[in-house]
């Protein structure tokens, strides 16, 4: 059995706005039925970005019926905060709102002082309309940019909080005020890798006798004029797809890169006593944690290494060895150097079982989501706790000889009891999640 804290930890709510629906059944019915969330992209003009295809959370408009049941102060209290929220920044909101109504959460029955929240996201930029306007307004006759007129013609038409649209800490603010969580809080901006950070910080604060409850999850976004364009430029695009479906190929020996993609998930984390005296539903417990960075002299991310020395951490945090392991959900990124390296980090960790270990890649179906990809994984994975069976990886076709991994293809390879949760960043950070099923 895997080992256990002194405090245990439980997952007792869930809540995602993905590209494959915002409600955890959604994700799940998609994910067994082999449905993709990649699509020609919407919400921009498609000539404007590097790929013309993307993974949008399609169904998320940002109004006040995308946050779940409310109570009438809070309905009216996030309504007035929309317009200081970014796309993000309203994603990750309304995730956190959808894990506390799926957790059943009572004002009356947690101590606010002993509640608190820590989520992750993205770098957060500006998007360039924010500045049409004033720019405009300090162009001369020969539409040439009059840096003399900025502050007199052109930060007039600034909103004048843009400044906290943008800001990465305030989806955790926005959480914490709009439900009075008052105990520990913080922020995260790993990237890809702030999901996981974000759930194992929140597992620690909670096993350190800091809090009883917390809110942890993560937003993100890559579908963005100028976050593209960083992506196209330092990392592996999707390319020469005719049907933006079977873009997205974890392991895949014909992958040709990543899928560009958006959304935001969160979970609800409770000290195992105090969930089981209010009634939760327990969708299962972490154990462990691990994170890592690893980098060579001349600053190249070496990911193998810090996934590595991750999951032994992880492992090592909840006495549990590898051969307790039910499956792995992978980062399954999608590029030629990820995949391999990846593939490599999961064979030395698992050196006696890599051939029997089930491995699962959720980003097959919608992409890399930035911030929010790792915590849409874990909850993919825990429902196949509950459901007893995992889901495939979609696309896979072709094994790649430098990615041998037992790859799920099927509806028919068990969950197994317990899982480890995957995410690294190009710049070698990683970050890594045991959870197990309740005892």
């Amino acid at each position: 059995m895997v080992g256990l804290a002194a405090r245990r930890v439980v997952i007792t709510g869930v809540g995602v706005i993905s590209p494959l629906g915002n409600a955890p059944t959604a994700l799940w019915l998609a994910l067994v039925g082999r449905q993709s969330g990649v699509r020609p992209i919407r919400s921009v003009p498609p000539d404007s970005l590097p790929s013309p295809f993307a993974a949008e959370a399609w169904d998320f408009r940002g109004t006040i019926d995308d946050f779940g049941p409310l109570p009438k102060d809070r309905t009216k209290a996030i309504r007035k905060g929309l317009k200081v929220m970014c796309r993000e920044s309203q994603m990750g909101v309304a995730a956190a709102q959808l894990a506390l109504a799926d957790a059943a959460w009572r004002d009356e029955l947690v101590d606010p002082e002993r509640s608190g929240v820590v989520f992750g996201s993205d770098y957060m930029l500006t998007l360039p309309e924010e500045f049409t306007e004033s720019i405009r307004r300090c162009a001369g006759e020969q539409g040439h940019f009059d840096y003399s007129r900025w502050g007199t013609d052109g930060l007039a038409q600034m909103q004048p909080l843009w400044l906290l649209k943008y800001l990465p800490n305030m989806p955790a603010s926005h959480i914490a005020i709009y439900n009075d969580l008052r105990g520990p809080n913080n922020s995260i901006t790993h990237r890809e890798a702030a999901g996981n950070l974000a759930i194992g910080e929140a597992f620690h604060t909670i096993v350190r006798g800091s809090a009883e409850c917390m809110v942890a999850g993560a937003t993100g976004t890559r579908v963005h004029p100028m976050k593209s364009v960083h992506a196209a430029q330092s990392e592996q695009l999707a390319q020469g797809v005719e049907d933006p479906a079977t873009a997205s190929r974890p392991f895949d020996l014909d992958r040709t890169g990543m899928v560009l993609g958006e959304g935001a998930a969160a979970v609800v984390l409770e000290e195992l006593q105090h969930a089981i005296k209010r009634g939760a539903t327990l969708y299962g417990e972490v154990v462990g944690a691990g994170s890592s960075s690893s980098l060579t002299r001349q600053g190249v991310a070496r990911c193998d290494q810090a996934l590595a020395t991750a999951m032994r951490s992880a492992l090592r945090s909840a006495q549990a060895t590898p051969q307790q392991i039910g499956h792995v959900h992978a980062h399954g990124l999608s590029t030629i150097k990820s995949d391999i390296e990846e593939s490599s980090a999961i064979r030395q960790v698992f050196a006696d079982r890599w051939q029997d270990l089930p491995v699962v890649a959720a980003k097959s179906h919608f992409g890399n989501l930035g911030a929010a990809s790792g915590v849409v994984e874990l909850v993919a994975s825990l429902l196949a706790l509950r459901e007893g069976h995992l889901f495939p990886i979609l696309n896979y076709e072709t094994a790649d000889p430098q990615c041998p991994l037992r790859t799920v293809t099927d509806l028919k390879t068990p969950a197994g009891e317990s899982f480890l949760n995957l995410s690294t960043t190009p710049q070698g950070q990683a970050a890594v999640v045991l959870v197990r099923r309740v005892a």
